[in-house]
């Protein structure tokens, strides 16, 4: 049997995994996405369900309240560990500068409150239970600090969050920018000590190093790097930030971060995305990430049963009292701008003063891209009562790079609009009037761009105009986050006095791109 990667699509970066039994659960980051942190259930690896979030609640993941933050803040790459009946998950809240962690008997939840690791700067920390009671956190150099730039460990109190130790550099990696995304585990006798250098870029790479001790010294993998798809023409790019899981066949795999970039020059728009490979040992006890080194967009799934239960969600029609995992908020919510049980089977938005633009919390619910091939619709109900207020659907990237396609009021005369924003450059590309209370809006997105149109109840469509994908690129727009297809609302300055009812909203996923295609020719759901 074969899979494909990305086994889990679109924007979801900085994956790390824990078994427990049969089962496997992966958490990534979500910098300044609300709920935060991503929590998914597999038994093979290869198909994932999200079951929801460990940060659900503001006094865990406080986003607008540092005010005015920028794209990219928020959560960087947790890790996901699990010992003595108990799930941990340890992250940085790059917004406040805090590492900290959450625990919880069930990986559902409830997560605890933050316990915040006093004293422990840098990002990417990671959490190793040695089996005699001791616990290492590892993690990176502190920004801003004289620290030598390397991996750092202490000693942990579990219980209280208190280092028990003096930081320590404990390797400086193989020379490759940007040491970090550190994992410690102890196979075989060693501690083995896998790092990410060289930035998440192109240059992206994992290298490995151990020691008969868990304070070194660690010796490097003579044959590092261990994984990376740089200088390469895989579809897969920028492969690093891995951890190790042993199957209970014992054999061992790496989830991994990667991109899928298009066109020339490369660009990518979905973000970075969760990828699976098998580990290899070498007979000198060294692990090998892939083929030789690399990864691949089709994998053999060796001995791991192919469980395909888990079906794509391609219709959300508000019909439960709460919204599915998959929707989002940009940055915390305001109380009371969006509601599923004010009117039944609809979602509710109420315009909040922020718009897209603003580095606040605008009223917005959405969902990630996940393919490059799709097609989006919306039935929104709204009727404006004053200029400046406005509903729709947006392609979004962060504040500065977005396309949008709402209906609003203009000098008295309700339209719909279709609407660009790159960088500096903020312009109104086509409108049109429109008088009826309800819309259809569509998005028909390919590997290069999205088509923007709406359809009124007699079934007339119009296309309002297109937009390049590559504009909305993280190349272009910087930052470490992906695309998303969100419903939002605004009064652009006030409070709007009008809510925006949405009846349902479809992502339909297309076959024709590459990656699709090869997915479904070999039958694996990666989604």
């Amino acid at each position: 049997m074969k899979y494909s990667n990305p086994v889990i699509s679109g924007f979801h970066p900085d994956p790390s995994v824990c078994r427990v039994g049969k089962d496997y659960y992966l958490v990534t980051s979500s910098f300044e996405f609300f709920p935060g942190i991503p929590i998914f259930h597999s038994t093979d690896l290869v198909n994932w369900k999200q079951i929801g979030h460990v940060l659900t609640r503001e006094s865990q993941l406080p986003l607008i309240r540092i005010h005015r933050m920028g794209p990219s803040q928020g959560i960087f790459a947790p890790t996901i560990r699990y010992h003595n009946g108990c799930f941990y998950v340890i992250t940085t809240n790059i917004s406040t500068n805090k590492n900290f962690y959450v625990h919880a008997e069930q990986p559902e939840g409830p997560w605890s409150e933050p316990i915040v690791v006093e004293g422990w700067g840098g990002i990417d920390p990671s959490l190793y239970f040695d089996e005699d009671g001791k616990v290492y956190l590892s993690g990176t150099s502190s920004f801003g600090s004289s620290e030598p730039v390397g991996i750092y460990q202490a000693e942990l109190d579990i219980e209280s969050g208190q280092l028990l130790t003096e930081r320590q550099l404990i390797w400086k990696g193989t020379g490759g920018s940007s040491p970090e995304g550190p994992h410690l585990y102890k196979i075989n006798g060693w501690y083995y000590l896998m790092i990410s250098e060289g930035g998440t870029e192109y240059g992206h790479m994992v290298t490995i190093a151990r020691s008969r001790s868990p304070y070194g010294p660690f010796e490097s993998n003579p044959n590092n790097p261990i994984l990376s798809n740089r200088s390469t023409d895989e579809p897969i790019q920028a492969t690093g930030h891995a951890d190790l899981v042993q199957a209970e066949d014992g054999t061992w795999w790496s989830v991994f971060l990667g991109i899928r970039p298009v066109g020339y020059p490369k660009r990518h728009h979905l973000g970075r995305e969760t990828n699976l490979a098998s580990v290899h040992w070498t007979e000198e006890g060294w692990p090998i990430i892939g083929a030789a080194g690399r990864a691949e967009l089709v994998n053999e799934a060796r001995l791991l049963p192919l469980d395909q239960s888990h079906p794509w969600q391609e219709k959300e029609n508000f019909d439960n009292a709460f919204l599915s995992p998959v929707w989002n908020f940009y940055r915390n919510p305001m109380a009371g701008s969006w509601s599923v049980t004010e009117r039944s089977g609809w979602l509710t938005l109420y315009g909040q003063s922020s718009t897209l633009n603003d580095s606040g919390s605008p009223t917005f619910v959405g969902r990630r891209q996940q393919h490059f091939n799709c097609e989006i619709s919306a039935l929104m109900e709204f009727i404006p009562n004053e200029d400046g207020e406005e509903a729709g659907l947006t392609v979004f990237m962060n504040e500065n790079y977005h396309y949008e396609i709402a209906r609003a009021l203009k000098e008295g005369k309700s339209i719909i609009l279709f609407r660009r924003r790159i960088g500096s450059l903020w312009k109104v590309e086509a409108e049109v009037e429109y008088d009826e209370p309800t819309v259809v809006f569509g998005i028909q997105a390919d590997d290069f761009s999205f088509t923007f149109s709406i359809t009124s109840s007699s079934g007339e469509k119009i296309t309002l105009g297109k937009g390049e994908s590559s504009i909305l690129a993280t190349e272009v727009a910087g930052g470490f986050t992906g695309l998303f297809f969100g419903m939002y609302a605004t009064g652009n300055g006030k409070i709007s006095t009008a809510p925006a009812h949405f009846d349902y909203f479809n992502y339909v996923r297309g076959e024709d791109s590459k990656t699709d295609l090869l997915t479904a020719l070999i039958g694996a759901s990666v989604d």
